[in-house]
């Protein structure tokens, strides 16, 4: 544990991380200035308890504040091009971020999970499945629950499982896994870094400090991606692909399918597990992993990871209303999930496309032509709402019909006026949530109501003219925008 007791410390961005981070610091007896660029009535809510631990915090702050520090601790939403942030680094102060702080004041071991999609429902299997077993744990980080907030507890825990995501990568020190998990690696925030390769080898920072003994669970094709930037694993390796066979672990016609020795055979049958789709069967396959290398029975791993049901926002049928099925999938915050999900939808009437999807936000940098094939196999229609609509109509206007519409509400309404029996109106936006909502879950909290809303007033039939065809379909779609 690095001591922080009478050491002078600027936190760099409040919310949820540099809130569980100032207060830390204040009960290990630093002198602390919190500082955050914005002034809402939460960062008002949260300044005024960070006071009362005996904390200097000022809001609306866009300047270095005057004064000696020992120590910067950077909230993960803060980039490197914060003015701020830039001085402070000028000034040779160092600067680390709240999952490394709360790092270096735990008590346990942990298995840390990170990957562009599915962190989230991996951490959570891992979690169960270990909690099954008698292994006492938190699921924490990028999760929602900031790993300085349980920094206690984990005197008492056998391992952390621990959610991690590049911008908490970034500012590790002497972070370090015994198992360390890295899902898979797709275009996502290139808005914060200059190329892919940065992307990657920020990811890659999860494997930096471990030792010869401890364990890196990779995707093979995440593996293959950190072997051409010359990226080295020093830990022990496990891969794992939903579509390599060559992986230790693999999905072949459904079945979970171990080579490694003295653990090789079936392990899962997806057809017995509540998740669908070959992305959750990767998800399951980290999963086993690391319940493998902690040497937990395969029956306990089996029997808990069967009936796991994914959480909210992530493919969830909210509703369906006459024969027309609502889905709520606000978490796809990036082309690759948007690709998973649409593949994990149910196929319309003889192949023919029936989702009317529903996508945009804030731009994260992606580029959005190459999932044009895959909308005019399965997009009937497109309502595209936030910062990145006119980009994304301009991407995706060859491959199906799209309407820019103003908010989230009106793009539920004008989607269920377009679909019929058989349809699917899914919410999966391919973009950040925080150009109008203040996250992903807000998003989808807001579809559901409005979904809700539609079940009390029920749709009339006399909206809802089924369309021949695609062609007719797309004609009726465009003709009733104009």
């Amino acid at each position: 544990m690095v001591s922080v007791e009478n050491k002078s410390v600027l936190v760099l961005g409040l919310g949820v991380s540099g809130s569980a981070a100032t207060a830390l610091l204040r009960r290990r007896g630093a002198t602390v200035v919190a500082i955050d660029g914005a002034d809402t009535d939460t960062l008002r809510r949260d300044a005024e308890e960070l006071r009362k631990l005996g904390a200097e915090v000022r809001l609306g702050v866009s300047v270095s504040p005057a004064g000696k520090f020992d120590l910067v601790v950077v909230s993960p939403g803060v980039p490197w091009t914060n003015p701020v942030l830039k001085s402070m680094v000028e000034r040779g102060i160092p600067v680390i971020g709240e999952l490394e702080l709360g790092y270096q004041h735990s008590l346990c071991l942990n298995v840390s999970i990170t990957g562009t999609n599915g962190k989230t429902t991996t951490t959570e299997m891992v979690e169960r499945l270990l909690t099954r077993h008698h292994v006492k744990t938190i699921a924490a980080g990028n999760i929602g629950l900031p790993l300085c907030r349980v920094v206690e507890q984990t005197r008492e825990l056998d391992l952390l499982t621990l959610e991690v995501s590049s911008y908490q990568l970034e500012t590790t020190q002497f972070f370090r896994p015994a198992v360390a998990v890295l899902l898979n690696l797709t275009p996502d925030h290139l808005d914060r870094y200059p190329a892919m390769a940065d992307y990657v080898k920020a990811k890659a920072r999860i494997f930096a400090n471990q030792q010869a003994f401890d364990w890196a669970i990779i995707q093979s094709e995440a593996l293959a991606q950190l072997r051409s930037l010359k990226v080295e694993i020093p830990a022990k390796v496990i891969t794992f692909s939903a579509a390599n066979r060559r992986a230790d672990i693999c999905l072949e016609r459904g079945l979970l399918l171990s080579r490694i020795e003295g653990w090789a055979g079936p392990l899962l049958d997806m057809d017995h597990c509540l998740v669908r789709g070959p992305h959750n069967a990767e998800n399951l396959m980290a999963a086993l992993a690391v319940g493998r290398v902690l040497r937990i029975p395969l029956e306990i791993m089996v029997e808990s990871l069967k009936t796991y049901a994914p959480a909210a926002h992530r493919c969830e049928l909210v509703a369906e209303i006459n024969g027309v099925k609502f889905i709520n999938d606000s978490k796809a915050t990036n082309l690759d999930a948007l690709h998973k999900a649409l593949l994990s939808m149910p196929s319309g009437r003889g192949g023919e496309p029936n989702v009317w999807l529903i996508a945009g936000g804030k731009d994260k940098g992606l580029e959005y032509h190459d999932i044009g094939p895959l909308l005019s196999q399965r997009v009937k229609g497109a309502f595209l709402l936030g910062e990145t609509r006119e980009k994304i109509w301009s991407a995706w206007g060859l491959f199906t019909p799209c309407v820019l519409v103003d908010s989230l509400i009106e793009a539920v309404h004008q989607a269920t006026r377009s679909a019929v029996a058989g349809d699917v109106v899914l919410l999966s936006p391919a973009c950040s949530s925080f150009d109008q909502f203040q996250n992903y879950q807000q998003r989808g909290e807001v579809f559901r109501q409005a979904v809700k809303n539609l079940e009390k007033t029920t749709v009339g039939e006399a909206n809802r003219t089924v369309p021949k065809n695609k062609t007719a379909a797309a004609a009726e779609f465009v003709a009733a925008k104009k």
